[in-house]
């Protein structure tokens, strides 16, 4: 006998079964998604960064690496800091949730009204809520964390004698071997975290429907999950990618087809400024509502479910006709259109014309010559770099060599390190003709070789790169080597918070950068650096605002790419770190000769790509 709508749990009966409810209750489910929006964005969001900042401001030291974040993570502080982390962002997706079920479950006259009562709902519920969030997310992370530990056991036994960067750029054998031992832990941990979500997925429903406590919500949702696994794996796991593919789809969409309408604008004022408010404003539009979307539909297929294994019911109930005053059927629509007019002009109001990014050679012209070697910094200088970066390590005998790393196993395929080795052998090794034949016999560099090739040529941006515990010999090493009418042409880098501080200790009038592959909630307190670098891709408008809002500069790498370069130049970094200097002082040349008008439509465009 085949299944009735009330029962059945295809995943195309359970989309057509929200969809339809989205349609018949859009309008109380966007008052809603705004009153939640507009507390979260005054209390909830606030409240949980100071929480984050009071963790980290506890640990000491934030978490700017993958390695130092799993260093954290094993600490007690730092296993706190990461609960409440992954917990705070839980909660707010279980509030906004909750509300949703809220409003569609139990229709009633006057909708909006019904909206607010929904927010009051989840405010008094809040405990609850709360309580289950933690829960699931302390039992996910329990789950994890075997299957995390072996994968750290298995990359330290098979790969942790090489630098990260040494094995994606050489893929040693004993990666592969590290990958297909990998399978197996990684394989049990999806699986069990998948059947520990599908066993408590339908806990937020019967907590904020039936008034369950915690554990009573837990134990019903088990009751009504049991013997629907798989069935439940596709209804549950199709909608998560919606949330985040529909804004990126609609975005793409506007682009292609409406951007290009922007080319044909007179090069007026007067015709500008009203286009681009009316194109940013109609974007924003597009953006909130697929964002809304996204999340009502994840929302609502829940609630199907729940609907229909614990009440035989195929969907929410219907509105009934005349629920709403006409005044109140339009109130949301145009606080929508108020909200999305006002980011778009101050989005238009934040857009500078002016472009003042600095150009950093990453070890050197190091696409056109050997990296780190007097051949790829003298390269750099003839392609307009205002910097030449590098990277500086201690040999055995305690001379400043430059490498990016201490193996010689990537470019020379060679099983020695150079913390391991004294100088007189280091000057005699090749790394030149790795590159191509032209660059035979380039040798290793010491900083003092540098020093005299770029004096009054070009500026300094020097990486220290510690080994084991020679970190205080490395700095020591290298201030020793500055002269002192040259350090206002030098900038300090590196990966280690504690390098920088000493550097600053030291030498408190050189100029520091503290580089990062991410930054945390709350972790910009760092310190008296002058500069944050942050892998590019890890930059958007918020970092950049933040980052300048703690009175640091933003360097952003390794940017190779165009386009890249032009984003990142329109959201207002200050240094921008490349293989490629030539083609970033050919970007910044083209676009001093560009019109007001035209630069405009080109910060436009990359900030809708941003």
């Amino acid at each position: 006998m085949p299944e009735s709508p009330a029962t059945t749990l295809a995943p195309h009966a359970l989309g057509v079964a929200a969809l339809r409810s989205l349609r018949e209750h859009w309008r109380p489910l966007v008052a809603y998604q705004l009153f939640f929006t507009l507390l979260s964005a005054t209390l909830l969001l606030p409240a949980s960064a100071s929480t984050l900042a009071a963790l980290l401001r506890e640990l000491g030291r934030p978490p700017l690496t993958g390695a130092q974040l799993l260093d954290v993570a094993l600490t007690p502080w730092g296993a706190l800091w990461l609960l409440t982390a992954i917990a705070l962002s839980a909660l707010l997706l279980a509030l906004q949730q909750a509300g949703m079920l809220l409003v569609v479950a139990r229709p009633g006259a006057h909708r909006y009204r019904q909206a607010l009562e929904a927010l009051w709902n989840v405010g008094r519920r809040l405990p609850g809520i709360a309580g289950l969030t933690l829960l699931q997310t302390t039992a996910q992370l329990a789950v994890a964390l075997v299957p995390l530990l072996l994968l750290e056991g298995l990359y330290r036994w098979l790969l942790g004698d090489m630098e990260s960067y040494v094995v994606m750029q050489t893929r040693p054998a004993a990666l592969g071997w590290f990958l297909l031992a990998a399978v197996a832990p990684l394989a049990l941990w999806l699986w069990a975290a998948a059947a520990l979500y599908l066993r408590w997925v339908l806990a937020l429903p019967a907590l904020v429907l039936e008034g369950r406590r915690v554990g009573d919500a837990l134990r019903r949702s088990r009751t009504l999950t049991r013997g629907h696994g798989r069935r439940l794996l596709l209804p549950v796991i199709l909608p998560v990618p919606l949330v985040v593919l529909l804004p990126l789809g609609a975005s793409l969409v506007f682009d292609t087809l409406v951007t290009p309408l922007l080319g044909w604008l007179p090069e007026r004022t007067t015709w500008l400024i009203p286009a681009m408010l009316a194109y940013l404003t109609f974007y924003g539009l597009l953006a909130l509502a697929a964002t809304f979307i996204g999340v009502a539909v994840n929302s609502l297929v829940t609630g199907c479910l729940y609907l229909r294994l614990a009440h035989r019911q195929p969907r929410p109930p219907s509105p009934t006709r005349r629920d709403h005053p006409a005044w109140v059927a339009w109130g949301a629509e145009a606080l929508v259109l108020l909200i999305a007019a006002g980011q778009a002009f101050a989005e238009l109001n934040r857009f500078t014309l002016q472009d003042t990014v600095t150009i950093t050679a990453h070890r050197g012209s190091s696409i056109e010559a050997p990296e780190n070697t007097l051949a790829a910094f003298e390269r750099a200088i003839a392609d307009g770099a205002d910097y030449i970066e590098f990277d500086a390590r201690l040999s055995a005998d305690g001379q400043v060599v430059i490498s990016h790393d201490d193996s010689l196993r990537r470019l020379l395929g060679r099983d020695e390190r150079i913390s391991e080795l004294a100088w007189p052998a280091l000057r005699e090794i090749d790394v030149g003709s790795w590159f191509a034949p032209a660059y035979r016999e380039e040798r290793l560099p010491r900083l003092e070789s540098v020093l005299r090739l770029t004096r009054h040529r070009i500026r300094l941006y020097i990486e220290l790169k510690p080994t084991g515990n020679n970190a205080t010999a490395l700095v020591d090493a290298v201030l020793a080597r500055l002269p002192r009418e040259r350090r206002d042409q030098v900038v300090i880098a590196s990966l280690s918070p504690a390098v920088i501080r000493e550097v600053e200790r030291r030498a408190p009038q050189l100029r520091t950068t503290l580089f990062a592959q991410f930054m945390v909630r709350g972790g910009l307190a760092l310190g008296d650096i002058d500069a944050l670098g942050l892998r590019h891709v890890r930059i958007d408008a918020a970092t950049v605002a933040a980052v300048h809002a703690r009175g640091y500069a933003l360097h952003a790498w390794t940017v190779n790419d165009r386009r890249q370069m032009a984003r990142l130049i329109d959201l207002g970094v200050d240094n921008i770190i490349t293989d490629r200097p030539a083609r970033l002082s050919d970007l910044l040349a083209e676009r001093a000769t560009l019109s007001d008008g035209e630069l405009l439509l080109l910060k436009l465009h990359s900030w809708l790509h941003a």
